[in-house]
This record gives structure tokens, C-alpha cells and sequence, in this order.
């Protein structure tokens, strides 16, 4: 799954992406946020960068689904605490513009600012150097 937080570091990583869509990893790169390892050689570098910056990333767990990310004081207070890291990606913060929206809320229209995210997914299965399976497998519209 490319929603592993794991995947996307991985694929992140220079050289990567481009074993799989050559033709098209230089745009992809282009939109990609930067993501971080928190364990290994690299783990100390960027605790020091999420330290000096902590509203500019996020730390996100190994786990899908909202409420679990830790924001600005408590990613601070986390990566001061050490420990296990490994568990956790650092990921520079996106911050997208923000739109009004209509919402049914207990039966009632209410106006709220809302972000747009569109997922889309795929399918890749790879034996050795073939290809099994690479094809597209839809997308979501998510209004949060």
C-alpha cells in the first residue's frame, strides 16, 4: 500500500520512484512533500530538523486514519521524549488553502472552511522483474 506511511518515505527516496515510472517520477517529485526517517543514520538529522521547525512538519505514526498525527507543541514534546522513533515518519507540513462549504450538520445547513484531498489508487504486483499487475483503481474526493 502506498498509503503505508513506510511506502511513501520509501519511494521518497532518490531513485526510487523512478524504477517504477521512469517516464514520470521527475513531475511526481515535483508535488511530493519531503518525508523523513526517524530511526537508522538519518533519524538523528531529522529530530534536529523537526526540533528547529516543529509548526513545519508533522509527525505522522504507522497507522492510517486521522487523529493520531502530532502537530507543532506535541510533535516537539515527542521527539524530545526519544525513545522508539521508528514507529514514526517525519513529514514536512502541507498547508493547503482552505475553501467554504456547505455541510449538513443535525439536520441543519452550516457554512464551514473545509480542504479538499484526492486520493488515488493503484494496483502493483511485481514477481522478480515482472510486471503482474500495474493498473489504476480509482480515486476519492475527501472533504475534511
Amino acid at each position: 500500500l502506498a498509503g503505508s506511511k513506510k511506502v511513501q518515505q520509501k519511494l521518497a527516496e532518490a531513485g526510487v520512484l523512478e524504477r517504477f515510472m521512469p517516464e514520470q517520477a521527475e513531475k511526481m517529485r515535483r508535488v511530493f512533500a519531503n518525508l523523513y526517517a526517524l530511526d537508522g543514520d538519518e533519524g538523528d538529522e531529522a529530530v534536529k530538523l523537526g526540533l528547529a521547525n516543529p509548526a513545519g512538519y508533522v509527525l505522522k505514526p504507522q497507522r492510517e486514519g486521522g487523529g493520531n498525527n502530532l502537530y507543532s507543541e506535541e510533535l516537539r514534546k515527542r521527539l524530545e521524549q526519544g525513545g522508539d522513533l521508528g514507529a514514526f515518519i517525519l513529514m514536512q507540513r502541507i498547508l493547503p488553502p482552505s475553501h467554504q462549504t456547505l455541510a449538513i450538520r443535525a439536520g441543519k445547513v452550516i457554512k464551514l472552511e473545509t480542504l479538499s484531498e484526492l486520493g488515488i489508487y493503484g494496483s502493483y504486483l511485481r514477481v522478480g522483474d515482472k510486471v503482474v499487475v500495474n493498473k489504476r483503481g480509482g480515486h476519492l474526493l475527501r472533504t475534511k
